[in-house]
């Protein structure tokens, strides 16, 4: 071990605090003579700004940078200008000469005295620094990539129309590397240099190989007729095999395609909770909105059950998966029940026909007798009559002239059409469990009644012979609403009251027995010119058919009734011109 005297000792220390001394002096004397002033050997984007003040460096600053105009970009044979005005572009000289500035003085004694001895030697080059709108740079960058990219094709799987599975590998693709693109213009900026930059492309490849094409058409051939079923209340959806297909992928199932699904269920289903319109006027609701639930589907737990119903489907030999929609439900803050006193609640049963082929008249003339029965209020314990509601039907009172049946024979007369409105009003009484205390059958089948059902549920009516009357035997008013779809050519009635619990039960129609329609006749017409021939009359079979119709609640049969149609069989007359040509 080494010891020393008590006067090395003290040279040691005497040595120590002259060089302190020192070295504080020179420091202090350095730091006087650059007081306010950049230390020595720092440069700006390669401009050397030493010893000046940071406003003398500012001016050189400004005449030693350009300016840039714009950005140019070059991909093969093409360039791309961008001006830098559009992305606000601008040197922001204070805050980079005050980076300079601040070199060796940021305030931690010992690594200031170094940096600043040590700046004409490290020579430090500081960046300028700039304002951008990042945003717009990226946008217009996207722009561009959008004219140089070769988009990559997806593998995929289709299932054409004439059966045949085809498996499509995919193909490769280029994108542009937007960040190392915008990294380059960036540092272009801080260093003041605008050469042109050359466009970086990243190859994207999607594709399969041969041997995961043909595991793909194995798993189509597994899901081949088969098909998912989505029901929600009265809302049916069927996902084919086909869409099933087009949604194979080499992992499994294509989840974006399915969430594509998922959206288009939620937007049939979704609707806002709706609070009820009631407004009563003369005994008749003038205009009435039923509250609705509103309604959301679950979207996540809806996703999972069609991913699941894929997966079945394809590992067994189930030809059908069944999903019944997750949806939440949200209440109205008003429900109907609460605007009124009259125990309208809720809707009791719905009739629906369709008028296809009707012409102008008749079409006016189902609407406008729709029109009328629109808010009519039954009464506990009425019977209500069809005719009676509905009122004089004339050219006086609105009608126009289509075709009625009248002393066997189909003609032209004022409130042809009005039968269809009848009908349907007939089918929502039995959909609503309601007594029919009178209804008549058309005299043969016509062919508006049967577009959307089967023979036997039609009902006519012709003033004051024939009537159609039903009969309110719940403990609230039963309130009417009509509907009519000129477009489509459709009808619609809601029963709306209180349910006492209710359910009605209509048997499908049997025909017991048919007859032919006699032989085609041809009359000869003096008013027609020779060679015109004019149908007026259409064949029809006749038949009798008759339905069973019951009600019951809690289990208890409250009304029952057999409905009996006797259809003639109905000849085609057709008029024969015999008037010479003029």
């Amino acid at each position: 071990m080494i010891s020393y005297s008590k006067g090395v000792m003290k040279k040691v220390a005497l040595f120590i605090l002259v060089t302190f001394t020192l070295v504080t002096g020179l420091y202090s004397i350095y730091n006087i003579i650059y007081s306010g002033k950049i230390y020595p050997g720092i440069t700006i984007a390669n401009a050397d700004i030493s010893g000046t003040i940071p406003a003398d460096s500012k001016f050189k600053l400004i005449q030693h940078i350009a300016m840039p105009t714009e950005i140019t970009l070059s991909f093969q044979s093409q360039a791309f200008n961008i001006p830098t005005s559009s992305v606000k572009f601008g040197y922001d000289l204070d805050k980079t000469v005050e980076a300079a500035y601040r070199f060796g003085r940021s305030g931690n004694v010992a690594v200031d005295i170094k940096n600043s001895i040590a700046a004409p030697f490290l020579k430090p080059n500081y960046p300028l620094r700039f304002n951008l709108d990042q945003e717009k740079l990226n946008d217009l960058l996207s722009t561009i990539a959008e004219q140089v990219t070769v988009e990559p094709a997806s593998p995929y799987v289709e299932l054409t129309d004439t059966g045949k599975i085809i498996v499509n590998r995919g193909k490769t693709g280029t994108s542009i590397d937007k960040a190392k693109i915008e990294k380059e213009i960036l540092e272009n900026f801080s260093r003041n240099t605008f050469s042109p930059i050359v466009i970086s492309t990243i190859e994207v490849d999607p594709t399969i190989n041969e041997q995961q094409a043909k595991v793909l058409e194995q798993r189509a051939q597994k899901v081949l007729g088969k098909n998912v079923a989505l029901t929600s209340d009265n809302y049916k959806l069927k996902i084919t095999d086909k869409e099933i297909i087009s949604r194979l992928n080499e992992n499994g199932f294509d989840q974006e395609k399915i969430l594509q699904k998922v959206a288009e269920v939620s937007r049939a289903l979704n609707q806002q909770p709706q609070n009820p319109v009631f407004i009563e006027e003369n005994g008749k609701v003038k205009e009435f909105t039923p509250s609705k639930n509103g309604v959301s589907v679950l979207s996540e737990i809806l996703a999972k059950d069609i991913l699941a119903a894929f997966k079945l489907l394809e590992a067994s030999e189930e030809k059908i998966a069944n999903i019944n929609v997750s949806v939440e439900i949200a209440e109205p803050a008003i429900k109907t029940e609460d605007i009124n006193n009259l125990g309208i609640k809720e809707l009791l049963g719905i009739g629906t026909s369709t008028f296809k082929g009707s012409i102008p008249g008749r079409i006016h003339n189902i609407e406008l007798a729709a029109s009328r029965l629109n808010g009519v209020l039954i009464a506990p314990g009425e019977t209500f009559s069809f005719n009676e509601a509905l009122g004089d039907v004339s050219r006086y009172t609105g009608y126009q002239s289509a075709y009625v049946i009248k002393d066997g024979k189909t003609i032209l007369g004022d409130g042809g059409g009005v039968c269809q409105v009848s009908t349907t009003f007939f089918r929502a009484a039995l959909d609503s469990g309601l007594p029919i205390v009178e209804r008549r059958a058309h005299s043969y089948r016509v062919y508006y009644y049967e577009q959307d059902s089967g023979p036997g549920l039609d009902a006519t009516v012709y003033a004051p012979t024939t009537d159609l009357k039903i009969q309110n035997d719940t403990l609230g008013h039963i309130l009417i609403q009509s509907s009519t779809d000129t477009k489509n050519l459709a009808l619609r009635f809601e029963f709306y009251g209180t349910s006492d619990g209710r359910v009605a039960t209509t048997t499908k129609p049997v025909i017991l027995n048919s007859i032919a329609p006699p032989e085609d006749l041809y009359q000869d017409d003096p008013t027609l010119a020779s060679g015109v021939v004019k149908q007026t009359e259409h064949k029809a079979w006749g038949a009798k058919v008759i339905f069973d119709y019951s009600v019951e609640r809690n289990g208890e049969n409250i009304y029952k009734k057999q409905f009996v149609s006797n259809y003639r069989p109905w000849q085609a007359i057709f008029l024969r011109g015999t008037a010479p040509a003029q």
